[in-house]
């Protein structure tokens, strides 16, 4: 994943810029990134953040830049912000999302244009240069911009540092946000995040809508250079795991929707014997919430999350690195372990990696029963639109395991296993309880999910849980 933030300011624009990116530290922990643009021209600085905090690896920085206007993002897509120049003049860019077809992009570039690019992500073309690239080929910002999210396969949002301003473009379908926040002195700022506006003094003003593109100027304000499309496909999953909690996107509070999920679970359970609803630190904590009040059982935390320093476990992009983050970033508290019959509320089971470590402890603490809910349906399909998860292999997903086991076969009567009401899925949701040693365990169904979220499928992207593919020629 990643995310990023833009400002423009009638003064200095920095400390803005600092803050704001570093709230979406949350987002990705490979590189990050800082550009401004000032009386000197552009001035940047990326730095590794793969074993070190954002704030620690930049704070010596922000004295250093001068302007007033900069872009900033958290990467896992390589170096970034990058600056250009082309024939539209010298700009700044970066990029959240994925391109699936790079290659052919790459293909098409060395073929039709003779094209080079310096900058190198493995054996590949940096995908955020490629975008540069594809908006460069373009009469002017506006036409490149469009022409790129009709040519990328997967989804980009962009933040263009220009002289004239800041660009924001939200990616073809919409599948992640950018939202615009402004001051009471009329500073702007383009975010992934609207949590990182709140405590800089901004206010949002406007949500992109899918494909739409914006021109952000401190004296100006906002000028559409793009109108939004018509079809919409938002990411789920924002809502459930990875969007931060004092989050809004179209509107709809993050920790509300987990709030809501977690009581449809209870509501869908009926009255259970257990003695307290625990969350699985963070992102749990808010459906457990939502539960221990639909159900009247007592909420417990019976695990404490040590957060200075272990990194969200679905970021790292090796195995073996998840599994140790996955155990060492929780700490139980034995005291409201012992003796209990436990329901733990969870966002989300993609691997089994957190769980499997988290609970295996947890007989030998003295639990007596281990209940576990899912906030939302079990994940049958990797990502390709947004690649928030970095498993490569389907059978790194616990539900593709489970039909491997069952079938012989991981790809074998997919249509039944997506359905909540089949023997099939039943038999599925037992092989997974069974191998990560629970008492019990529940999936939300889909459509509850949906309707905590409070939108309409058709403008959501289900594609994780139900392999339905929504791309449509016809958005114009």
């Amino acid at each position: 994943m990643g995310g990023f933030f833009g400002v423009v300011s009638a003064g200095s624009c920095v400390q803005d810029l600092f803050f704001g990116t570093d709230y979406h530290s949350h987002l990705g922990n490979q590189r990050g990134g800082m550009m401004v643009w000032g009386e000197k021209g552009f001035k940047r600085f990326i730095h590794d953040i793969s074993n070190a905090q954002f704030r620690s690896k930049f704070q010596v920085d922000v004295d250093e830049l001068k302007g007033s206007r900069g872009i900033g993002c958290i990467s896992d897509t390589g170096d970034q912000p990058l600056i250009v120049s082309s024939h539209l003049g010298t700009f700044g860019i970066t990029t959240v999302g994925v391109i699936n077809n790079l290659g052919e992009l790459s293909r098409n570039a060395f073929r039709s244009t003779r094209a080079h690019f310096a900058e190198i992500l493995g054996e590949g073309v940096n995908p955020t240069e490629m975008v540069a690239s594809l908006i460069s080929l373009e009469a002017n910002f506006a036409d490149g911009i469009r022409s790129a999210q009709d040519k990328i396969q997967g989804s980009c949002s962009m933040l263009l540092l220009a002289k004239e301003g800041v660009y924001a473009a939200r990616d073809r379908y919409g599948r992640t946000p950018v939202i615009i926040g402004q001051k009471s002195d009329g500073s702007l700022a383009a975010t992934f995040e609207t949590c990182a506006l709140d405590n800089l003094g901004f206010k949002v003003v406007r949500r992109l809508g899918p494909g739409e593109a914006v021109l952000l100027h401190e004296r100006n304000g906002i000028q559409q250079i793009l109108p939004p499309r018509k079809t919409m496909r938002m990411c789920a999953f924002l809502w459930i795991y990875y969007g931060f909690p004092a989050s809004c996107y179209e509107g709809i509070n993050v920790e509300d929707v987990r709030y809501r999920c977690g009581m449809a679970l209870a509501e869908r359970d009926g009255k259970l014997d257990v003695d307290a609803v625990v969350g699985v630190p963070d992102s749990g904590t808010a459906h457990a919430l939502g539960y221990s009040h639909a159900s009247g059982l007592p909420y417990k935390r019976s695990f404490a999350k040590y957060t200075p320093t272990w990194p969200r476990s679905f970021i790292p992009s090796d195995q073996p690195t998840r599994e140790l983050v996955a155990q060492m970033k929780l700490i139980a508290i034995e005291r409201f372990i012992r003796d209990q019959k436990l329901l733990f509320c969870e966002d989300s089971i993609v691997r089994g990696t957190q769980l499997r470590d988290t609970f295996k402890r947890l007989p030998e603490l003295g639990a007596k029963e281990i209940h576990v809910r899912s906030a939302c349906p079990p994940i049958l399909f990797n990502c390709k639109y947004l690649n928030f998860s970095r498993s490569r292999a389907l059978l790194e997903l616990a539900a593709r395991r489970a039909i491997q086991h069952l079938e012989g076969d991981c790809e074998a009567n997919l249509d039944q296993y997506t359905d909540c009401t089949t023997e099939k899925y039943a038999a599925m949701v037992d092989h997974i309880r069974e191998d990560l040693g629970l008492t019990s365990l529940k999936y939300q169904r889909l459509d509850d999910m949906i309707a905590a979220i409070g939108i309409p499928k058709e403008c959501l992207c289900t594609y994780c849980w139900d392999g339905c593919e929504h791309e449509n020629p016809g958005d114009e």
